[in-house]
């Protein structure tokens, strides 16, 4: 029979050695290099550097704003459609259902996109959804409709960004249609895979084949804006500043 030290150090090396394990499984997570570049570089400059690489806009309509905690958001997008329909056939279930199975089946760090057509008035997420979404290990929520539960929600630290705030629900009044399909966000094409980019400033579509060229020209632009500010200090004067460095 063992004595209590030689228990209580065999229970010790146990910890260590389990200690040991999550660390290197922490260790062998590799995360994507082009998510985090783009958590660093700021939303305007992603905004700009997608107009000058796409010759179209990334960033969506003015009222897309954080409806919860304003938090940065970056991931990849996964996009739900709904659609309005007769309340014979926008049963609770048809309503949900995509939206539910979207988030059901969330990866850490994905964004979700919820579009409800003409849906301003009606509230795309709410406190059970955003439970399920912060339970999966999602980055947040960008929804083109409405945002309820607020003060519950803000409770679970998950960024949702919506369009409207109302107390209503999608249920009797639209159907969920499709999911991870492309879908038209707030005035922007969205594509399963795309980067959404978010803060106080707004939200930002990156698309996917394009993510690494508009990464670079983000963070350059990031870089000639930290280096004009002193020199607008020192002269007192914007002109001089972007006379020089060729950029307002």
């Amino acid at each position: 029979m063992l004595s209590r030290n030689k228990t209580l150090a065999l229970a010790v090396g146990a910890c260590a050695l389990l200690g040991f394990g999550f660390q290197a499984a922490r260790k062998t997570v590799s995360k994507d290099p082009l998510l985090a570049g783009y958590e660093i570089v700021t939303v305007a400059a992603v905004a700009d550097a997608v107009d000058q690489i796409t010759g179209q806009r990334g960033f969506m309509s003015h009222d897309m704003r954080p409806r919860t905690i304003t938090a940065r958001v970056v991931g990849r997008a996964v996009t739900v459609y709904l659609e309005p329909t007769t309340p014979e056939k926008a049963t609770p279930s048809l309503s949900t259902r995509e939206s539910t199975a979207m988030i059901d089946n969330g990866n850490p760090g994905e964004v979700g996109v919820i579009v409800i057509k003409d849906g301003l008035d009606v509230a795309g997420i709410g406190g059970l959804m955003a439970t399920a979404a912060k339970a999966r290990g999602m980055a947040g929520v960008i929804v083109d409709g409405g945002v309820r539960d607020l003060k519950e929600v803000r409770t679970l630290g998950l960024p949702i960004y919506g369009r409207s705030v109302v107390p209503s629900s999608t249920v009797s009044r639209f159907a969920g249609v499709a999911r991870n399909v492309p879908v038209q966000c707030a005035g922007v094409e969205v594509k399963p895979g795309d980067i959404i980019v978010a803060d106080e400033d707004g939200v930002v579509r990156v698309p996917a084949t394009q993510a690494a060229e508009v990464l670079k020209l983000a963070q350059e632009i990031d870089e000639r804006e930290t280096k004009m500010v002193p020199f607008i200090r020192l002269h007192k004067a914007l002109s001089k500043a972007v006379e020089v460095f060729n950029r307002i």
